[in-house]
């Protein structure tokens, strides 16, 4: 299970920080990525980070957006500096999650949070 938070309303160069906890049965934790949709769009990817801690992101956030995450903890986290209204939409966490040492991998979709930026 994920949890995403940090749902907020900012106004246009406002800063809000994500968050995205994974609980119940978890081996490891392979990429953990954050998506969003925005009204009337198709879902996209954001960013990335491998276990390994390499990150990528879209175009449209590099140098504002930094992803990272704390492994002892399960987290990911999505900190978005400089918001655009642009920027508005549902974002989700989704992870590759292993649940047994003879478990194959599988991603797994957040529920969600919303983050509303106003010009």
């Amino acid at each position: 299970q994920l949890q995403a938070s940090g749902r907020g309303l900012v106004r246009a160069g406002g800063s809000l920080r994500l968050s995205c906890v994974a609980s119940g049965s978890i081996y490891s934790i392979n990429d953990m990525d954050w998506y969003r949709q925005a009204p009337g769009k198709q879902r996209e990817l954001v960013a990335v980070i491998t276990s390994a801690g390499n990150t990528n992101y879209a175009d449209s956030v590099k140098g504002r957006f930094t992803i990272s995450r704390h492994n002892a903890k399960n987290t990911v986290y999505l900190q978005m500096n400089g918001l655009k209204p642009e920027d508005t939409g549902v974002y989700y966490c989704h992870c590759q999650i292993r649940t047994g040492v003879t478990s194959g991998s599988r991603y797994y979709w957040g529920q969600g949070t919303q983050v509303t930026v106003s010009s």
